[in-house]
């Protein structure tokens, strides 16, 4: 077994680490305020989330607000475990 295999292969992107790592300290962020917080393109962010999504890690709300979309972003349940163990496997590795 390798000395790596502890690690969630869906949070290897800087991109998905930095939104975990957002989304772990607020309940809902919209998708503008996560772009810059990031600075990545809305293509990127979109790909990324969509990811996350895919594997219940986040959770992806669409509203109107006016005549526009407003996209947001919640962490699930599932995602805050796999992500806490990650983390933990990350500083077990720094530990050795």
């Amino acid at each position: 077994m390798s000395i790596i295999s502890g690690l969630n292969k869906e949070f290897e992107s800087r991109v998905r680490l930095g939104m975990m790592s957002v989304l772990m300290v607020n309940e809902w962020i919209d998708f503008t305020e996560m772009k810059n917080l990031l600075q990545v393109t809305d293509g990127n962010l979109a790909s990324h989330s969509t990811a996350l999504e895919k594997n219940k890690y986040i959770e992806i709300k669409k509203e109107f607000v006016g005549k526009k979309t407003k996209t947001s972003y919640k962490i699930t349940d599932i995602g805050k475990r796999a992500f806490q163990e990650h983390v933990n496997f990350l500083e077990k590795m720094m530990r050795q």
